[in-house]
């Protein structure tokens, strides 16, 4: 059984706040390749609204699923990595009270695939956008972050820039 990790509703909105930040990074590579559909703005705009103080309700829940079903329908893998990133920014309110690695991938879930999404689209490493993303992390971010193990093995690329992420904002303060 994993012990309990005390998480307030302000440190939900900051880790959501967060990961809307970093989704909508990358929104307008979905926009571009599916300019009429509106799942993944909605994703975020959803996460936004719950940062700012809104409800974290079934409408929160079933814009995360949308954007994941969008994913399915882009033409191109960042394109499809941009509509993960929207559902991770959704998603990022369901932060769970469990001391599990996994649950770090509701924290940085939607910055390693915005970064995923970068590294896409300019053909190299996602170097630069990484560290936009930890520039972005604030202090509240990272101590939520630290509160939990260490970003889990595998899920690919993704996770590999996720343990990337987690390792360079557990070692490195955000200014």
């Amino acid at each position: 059984m994993s012990a309990a990790v005390v998480l307030s509703t302000e440190d939900l909105r900051a880790v959501t706040a967060f990961a809307a930040g970093s989704a909508e990074t990358v929104l307008g590579i979905f926009e571009a390749d599916q300019p009429d559909d509106s799942r993944p703005r909605a994703a975020i705009d959803a996460a936004w609204a719950f940062a700012r103080g809104g409800e974290r309700g079934k409408a929160l829940r079933d814009t995360a699923w949308a954007a994941l079903k969008a994913a399915r329908s882009a033409d191109t893998a960042a394109g499809r990595e941009a509509a993960r990133a929207a559902m991770a920014a959704a998603g990022a309110a369901y932060l769970h009270p469990l001391a599990k690695a996994t649950q770090v991938k509701h924290i940085l879930g939607a910055g390693a695939h915005a970064a995923r999404v970068a590294e896409l689209v300019a053909g190299e490493g996602a170097a630069d956008h990484l560290e936009r993303t930890v520039r972005r992390a604030t202090p509240l971010v990272v101590d939520v972050l630290s509160r939990y193990p260490a970003a889990p093995d595998g899920g690919g690329r993704v996770g590999e820039l996720t343990r990337l992420l987690d390792t360079t904002l557990r070692t490195r303060r955000p200014a």
